[in-house]
């Protein structure tokens, strides 16, 4: 266990002050794309922000359920966003989550949901000290440029193309990324029912929680199957309306058609990322704990 000094917790305070401070700038010079109608980072067609299909999907949860994954403008008294929203393809649990900020108008709620998930850093940091402490000041350091920042210096796109465009499309891979790390910190501390919840929470795009399935193994695997229960207890819960007719239909069409051949973009990196760099760090209590013996033991 590499030892931390007073000094060490200062150097890794002020990295992440400074890290803090280059991906606020970075905010900053994603805000007008915010408002920007144009083909986003790697598009050829007009296209409206990611946001807007959360948005569009939440007021829909709520007014038309049964046109939740449908794509388009639907003229059933939603908000018409130009030149129309985008298709959400995500589990209807993320909706919940964003359900509070249709109580603003759109761009305000794109704003605010931006600004929630900035506030959302220092905590991601927190977990990134917790999930690393062991492993000394400078992997806690590099995973925490990696999910803070991700550089990538560039002309067009400020200091990062992966917050630049989390920012200016208003996408959810802060939040999901925090609580992937939540749940994989409520492990380490050997809380397995609140570890399986809140990992299901954050599995609304099941690709990163498959991605961190190993390190989820790994941090409950003295109760692995209280926390598998409580995070697919949770799971079912927070998605019962798919139980609602033509959302569960609406959903398998989106899963099967466009969803499954959704590419990762630049957003897409931050959790990715920071989840490779943690199984990295730890490869091998991850791969141990996938030895039969140990499942044997702990199931």
């Amino acid at each position: 266990m590499a030892a931390w000094t007073s000094r060490s917790r200062e150097i890794f305070v002020a990295a992440v002050l400074v890290l803090l401070a280059l991906n606020l700038v970075v905010l900053a010079a994603a805000y007008p794309e915010t408002t920007a109608i144009d083909s986003g980072c790697c598009g050829t067609r007009l296209l409206a922000k990611d946001f807007s299909a959360f948005y569009t999907a939440a007021w829909r949860l709520v007014h038309n359920p049964g046109q939740t994954y449908t794509s388009g403008y639907v003229n059933d008294g939603e908000y018409h966003v130009l030149p129309q929203p985008e298709s959400y393809k995500y589990l209807p649990s993320f909706l919940l989550m964003v359900l509070p900020f249709t109580a603003l108008p759109y761009q305000q709620a794109l704003t605010a949901f931006d600004i929630f998930q900035f506030l959302l850093l220092p905590l991601v940091a927190l977990l990134v000290y917790e999930l690393t402490k062991e492993k000394g000041v400078a992997v806690a350091l590099a995973v925490a440029i990696i999910a803070l920042l991700l550089p990538s210096p560039s002309l067009h796109w400020s200091l990062s193309a992966a917050y630049y465009w989390q920012w200016g499309e208003g996408q959810s891979k802060v939040v999901e990324t925090f609580l992937l790390l939540l749940g994989l910190y409520l492990g380490k501390a050997r809380r397995p029912l609140l570890s399986g919840a809140v990992f299901a929470l954050g599995a609304f795009d099941p690709r990163f929680a498959l991605a961190a399935l190993p390190l989820f193994v790994m941090y409950n695997r003295p109760a692995i199957r209280r926390a598998f229960g409580a995070g697919a207890a949770t799971l079912l819960a927070t998605n019962l309306t798919l139980l609602i007719p033509g959302l569960g239909g609406g959903f398998l069409t989106m899963l099967l058609t466009s969803g499954i051949t959704t590419p990762l973009y630049w957003y897409a990196l931050i959790p990715l990322l920071t989840i490779v760099a943690l199984t990295v760090v730890n490869i091998r209590p991850v791969i141990a704990a996938f030895r039969p013996s140990k499942i044997l033991t702990h199931t």
